[in-house]
């Protein structure tokens, strides 16, 4: 960085994917003390009581949909005059995402979805991704995975879904039209991709599909996900969801006697009642990955129960892949956002993401307002 004029520091830490000994090796100082910096760059949240007052901040501060778990964290940015630049709103002027973990959490959540339902049903098993090294560790075991004739119903466009479709392709799922997967029976796995008009219309009935018009009126639309959840066994969720859209199906739907699903990966992990799942009812962890909702209750039950729909909803599914992902999202800092960086805080890029500075909210966040305010 010195052709930059820009000095880089680490930040010793004993947790990180990446050694010590790593960022030593590459020329790169270690320093405890990190007040003299200008900027400084994480990605989760950073710890309320380590906040430096009047500095740059980047991260995800999962502020920006009124998260109530941090709502201090935004707080204390104001009261320390910092200014927060948020990943999650770095865009292009199309609006789309410059930096963002989407493909890795794809890559993760699918190969999940495939290790429950391993547990589940015992026809196979998987090593979880955190057991190891890299992503070319991982992939070197589907070269013997045995699959039965599994249907897989993955929903979403984007990056999410990109990633789930490679690691079910590296296992060697094969992808079928979403007709072809209601209409024809398979002796080997499959895996259907839908988009928003495959699992939607409009309440007045079928019509041409106006994707401008179900983003801007979801709440003119009615699901029609149920044939699927009656011929897949694992559902993959990778969509964004909108609270004015549908939900894919009810908890009432899972008692019919034709619902099939026995595993939802939900990727997206929007919480219940606000969430295009309703089984999502809280994140899973690495550690603790998958809970069971009892098909006839709608209760959380114990996973893998014989009653049960088993969810995966890891919130932080890149982090089981760590040094694939970070080398992935390093690139994306060092291509799209730090040259607009030094550009100034006027850079479009930059002012779009820019959500508190001088211990006020920015214009395009000031809708935070009552959310930042509020004290329980």
């Amino acid at each position: 960085m010195e052709q930059l004029g820009i000095e880089v520091v680490v930040q010793p830490s004993s947790e990180r994917c990446f050694r010590n000994s790593e960022y030593e090796a590459a020329g790169i100082p270690l320093r405890d003390d990190v007040s003299d910096c200008d900027v400084l760059l994480g990605v989760k949240e950073v710890p309320i009581e380590q906040l430096i007052p009047n500095k740059t901040y980047l991260f995800f501060s999962h502020t920006i949909k009124k998260q109530a778990h941090n709502r201090r964290l935004l707080q204390a940015i104001l009261e320390k005059k910092i200014r927060l630049i948020d990943f999650e709103k770095i865009t292009d002027d199309r609006g789309d995402r410059l930096i963002a973990f989407g493909f890795y959490a794809g890559l993760v959540g699918a190969h999940n979805g495939l290790w429950t339902y391993g547990r589940r049903t015992g026809l196979f098993s998987l090593s979880r991704m955190y057991q190891c090294h890299d992503y070319a560790e991982a992939k070197a075991q589907y070269t013997h995975l045995n699959l039965p004739p599994v249907r897989i119903v993955l929903t979403g466009s984007g990056r999410v879904a990109s990633g789930a479709i490679r690691n079910l392709r590296d296992m060697g799922i094969h992808q079928v039209s979403p007709r072809d997967f209601l209409k024809k029976d398979f002796d080997q796995p499959v895996f259907t991709q839908l988009f928003a008009h495959d699992y939607v219309q409009h309440r007045d009935g079928p019509r041409i599909f106006d994707k401008a018009h179900f983003y801007a009126h979801g709440d003119e639309y009615v699901s029609v996900f149920k044939p699927y959840a009656h011929r897949a066994d694992i559902f993959i969720n990778g969509i964004y969801y909108d609270p004015k859209a549908p939900k894919f199906f009810t908890l009432a739907d899972m008692a019919e006697a034709g619902f099939r699903l026995q595993v939802i990966a939900d990727i997206s992990c929007d919480i219940a009642p606000n969430a295009s799942v309703p089984t999502t009812i809280r994140p899973s962890t690495i550690a603790e990955p998958v809970y069971g909702i009892h098909r006839y209750t709608g209760q959380e039950c114990p996973p893998f129960s014989p009653d049960a729909v088993d969810v995966m909803a890891i919130d932080n599914l890149p982090s089981e892949l760590p040094r694939d992902a970070s080398e992935f999202f390093g690139r994306q800092l060092l291509e799209n956002v730090l040259p607009e960086l030094l550009r100034g805080p006027q850079a479009p890029i930059i002012r779009r993401a820019t959500i508190a500075e001088g211990g006020h909210l920015t214009e395009p966040y000031a809708y935070l307002s009552d959310y930042v305010y509020e004290t329980a």
